[in-house]
């Protein structure tokens, strides 16, 4: 059995909305990351993964985001507890709200942030970079045509 992640690559013009997760995270603490969370059991639904996704945001930096969610990639780890998990990514634009460590049990910085300060930033996991780059090339893409 897996756990499903989701996490928001959410940009708002040139910079991307990082986290510090908390240093008394169990998976990855102290490191940069997405803002995401586990997807909980709601029986028979739609649209659960970008439900799951808007919630853990509001939840975790007090940020909404527009309803054009565009989805990024997908992978699979172990995490630091031995737990298989299905890690979704999906590209948001911003929309309303003054980002914060809403939540600081999971949240212990809240960073507006250019692709080359995620690529080059010491405490960024190579996951992390990957999800950006793919989001970045995304972004230039649909949003220079549709946004």
């Amino acid at each position: 059995m897996f756990i499903v992640n989701v996490e928001a690559a959410i940009f708002k013009d040139d910079y991307w909305l990082i986290i510090e997760r908390s240093k008394e995270e169990e998976h990855a603490a102290g490191l940069l990351s997405l803002v995401g969370g586990k997807v909980e059991k709601e029986g028979n639904t739609s649209d659960i993964l970008e439900r799951t996704i808007k919630r853990e945001i509001f939840e975790e930096v007090d940020v909404t985001v527009k309803d054009y969610i565009t989805y990024v990639h997908s992978t699979s780890f172990v995490s630091d507890t031995g737990d298989n998990v299905v890690d979704v990514v999906f590209l948001c634009e911003y929309e309303s709200g003054k980002a914060f460590p809403k939540c600081p049990d999971e949240v212990e910085a809240v960073y507006w942030m250019t692709t080359e300060q995620i690529m080059t930033h010491k405490n960024a996991p190579h996951y992390v970079q990957e999800s950006i780059k793919r989001a970045d090339h995304i972004k230039s893409v649909t949003w220079r045509n549709n946004g």
